[in-house]
């Protein structure tokens, strides 16, 4: 792979996943494997060197699925390189290492890494109890999720405030991290009221890009209220545009919430917030591809950007003996990502140091379209003009906020 794709390869990793040679050495030059959140980060972080930037990828490395990749890991001349057993190409990889805050604890002695971990750029953080989906046994638990499992196990169960006000201002200072992305599982209809505090403390005290992911309000002027606490990005993960296979597979999510309440959400929220700051997320792979397809057009269409992720069968997961789909399929669906949002001009990659590892971003696709002709070179170059235009933007968002005077009486 001397001409390598960083992109494509990037989807043969999450579809076929890493399988590592025993001249590695992993404990020493990488990231610890972090079985966080819902499960998705519990892979190896790498980075591929492309001529427009490095791609992050969390490669799946433990699942079972993984012992059939041609794909293999191997330590050389103090070089990782990913080989290709197929035709014996490679190519050069870098293995971020893990970071001394990893190993520090918060004032209340929580270890940090046991509230926020890295991934990609940004700090993730669980926040709340365990998803009330997985009451009663996980019988209405999304099937290809383990937040149950591993929410109170791999990580730290109730994280206070402070807490993750500590943990950010190590990774900002130490890892340059500039987006904190707080998710949450359900809990009823005070799920984003009880974020408020963390968000407000995170603007406040440490000063960073702010995403929230959590199951979507019915009463929407809630979302009027972390716009006006300085949210800055908000995500919904209705996972599946085919109404039959969310009603199967997210049955908790389809039975207390409905599919159109995530709809309804995107769309006010787009408008709200402004084109390119929310998104809408859906797992590719599992559904027919034509519905993705479909999926991904309406999600820019009202302004949002599409997160896709590549389905990956968790350990612990409903669907873990369920296979990962096929890398050219994939491709497929992660082309329309990158023209959907230029059909529908949503603005993508604006944000300063946000390299996302979960999943392919619709400014990583933008590597899987050589040349898609004049209106397409207009479109990146406008997308080069926004970023140094909204550049002091961003930098007056990732200041402390000063907490509003009180109101007179």
């Amino acid at each position: 792979m001397p001409t390598h794709n960083p992109a494509r390869l990037s989807l043969e990793l999450y579809c076929r996943g890493l399988r590592i040679d025993p001249t590695c050495r992993l404990e020493e030059h990488a990231r610890g494997i972090q079985r966080t959140r819902a499960g998705l980060g519990s892979g190896l972080e790498l980075c591929i060197p492309g001529k427009r930037k490095l791609h992050w990828v969390n490669a799946p490395v433990e699942e079972d699925f993984v012992t059939h990749s041609p794909l293999l890991l191997v330590l050389r001349d103090a070089d990782y390189h990913i080989v290709d057993t197929r035709d014996g190409s490679e190519v050069t990889v870098i293995l971020p290492p893990t970071p001394a805050w990893y190993a520090e604890s918060t004032s209340r002695g929580v270890p940090m890494d046991q509230v926020g971990v890295l991934q990609g750029t940004y700090l993730g953080i669980y926040v709340g109890g365990i998803c009330a989906f997985w009451a009663g046994g996980g019988a209405d638990a999304c099937q290809f999720c383990t937040s149950g499992v591993n929410v109170g196990v791999e990580e730290e169960l109730e994280k206070s405030v402070a807490d993750v006000v500590e943990t950010a201002r190590a990774a900002k200072a130490e890892s340059g991290i500039t987006f904190v992305h707080l998710n949450a599982g359900y809990a009823g209809p005070d799920t984003l009221l009880s974020l408020e505090p963390y968000v407000r403390a995170l603007k406040e005290e440490v000063g960073v890009l702010v995403g929230v992911q959590a199951t979507p309000a019915t009463d929407l002027t809630l979302y009027d209220r972390l716009h006006a606490l300085g949210v800055d990005h908000l995500s919904f993960c209705y996972e599946f545009h085919d109404r039959e296979v969310f009603e199967s597979l997210c049955p908790g999510k389809s039975r207390a919430l409905g599919q159109d309440a995530y709809l309804r959400a995107i769309e006010y929220c787009a408008a709200l917030f402004g084109r390119g700051s929310c998104s809408g997320e859906i797992i590719a792979g599992v559904e027919p591809i034509e519905t993705t397809l479909h999926a991904i057009d309406w999600i820019a269409s009202v302004g949002a950007f599409p997160t896709v992720c590549v389905f990956r069968p968790l350990k612990g997961a409903g669907m873990e003996a369920v296979p990962p789909p096929d890398p050219d399929e994939m491709e497929t669906v992660f082309r329309e990502v990158w023209n959907a949002c230029r059909r529908h001009k949503v603005p993508v990659g604006m944000a300063p140091n946000i390299e996302v590892s979960l999943v392919l971003t619709p400014d990583d696709t933008a590597d899987l379209v050589d040349d898609g002709g004049a209106t397409d070179r207009m479109w990146r170059a406008a997308l080069a003009a926004g970023r140094v235009v909204t550049r002091p933007l961003f930098s007056r968002r990732m200041r402390p906020r000063s907490r509003p005077p009180l109101a007179p009486r």
